[in-house]
């Protein structure tokens, strides 16, 4: 990560001409290649930027930031006021409580809280197009279990894609869905219903085995 606090003034040309006169900003230049640049007002949003892949080229009083398809943000510094650098390492990324992560264990755990009857087969089971996050079994046969923090379109369409591949497998074939978040967007639910896939809204405090408690004016 390199910071550099300079006067300077900005120009962006590409899709369209942007200009930000002179002041003294913070550059920031990212490992990833990225260059934002942040006034001291706007809380986290940068007030011009170019992503990777894009290549920087410095000069004594200007830096000019090129993009892929030809745009290019021109940096014209009047004074460095200060220009540091640090090795941040390997982030390790957020950990959340409630997450899939955690909603992956929990129901790992307690399979009939999806379903009366369900078992564990294995956990983070791998198709050629990726891991499903369980996958169980009932007197009915394989049961294919996708978990998401909230349900939506996108893991639906994930889960199918998963059902496709392991119903082509004749020692788990047929597979069934479930599909199960702490809640599911009502487009989400009705794209599942379409394609055979149980919908479950689980209950993450009721998994930990956290009473909730009851609030009253008496």
């Amino acid at each position: 990560m390199r910071l550099v606090i300079a006067t300077c003034s900005v120009d962006y040309a590409g899709r369209l001409t942007a200009h930000l006169p002179l002041a003294t900003r913070l550059l920031m230049v990212k490992a990833d290649g990225s260059i934002s640049i942040h006034c001291d007002d706007r809380a986290f949003k940068p007030l011009n930027w170019m992503n990777p892949p894009c290549r920087i080229t410095e000069e004594p009083d200007r830096w000019v930031v090129s993009g892929p398809k030809g745009d290019t943000l021109t940096i014209s510094i009047a004074e460095v006021h200060s220009d540091i650098s640090h090795d941040l390492g390997t982030e390790p990324g957020l950990q959340k409580d409630g997450v899939e992560a955690h909603l992956q264990e929990l129901l790992a755990a307690n399979c009939e809280a999806l379903a009366p009857g369900l078992r564990l087969v294995k956990r983070e089971f791998f198709t050629d197009i990726g891991p499903v996050d369980l996958l169980c079994r009932d007197a009915g046969g394989h049961v294919a279990v996708e978990i998401k923090r909230v349900g939506e379109i996108a893991g639906v369409e994930q889960l199918v894609r998963y059902l496709e591949r392991m119903d082509l497998d004749p020692g788990l074939s047929p597979v069934r869905g479930v599909f199960a978040a702490q809640s599911i967007k009502p487009q989400a639910r009705v794209l599942a219903q379409s394609r055979g896939i149980t919908c479950v809204e689980v209950d993450y405090d009721a998994l930990r085995g956290i009473e909730k408690s009851v609030l009253s004016l008496f």
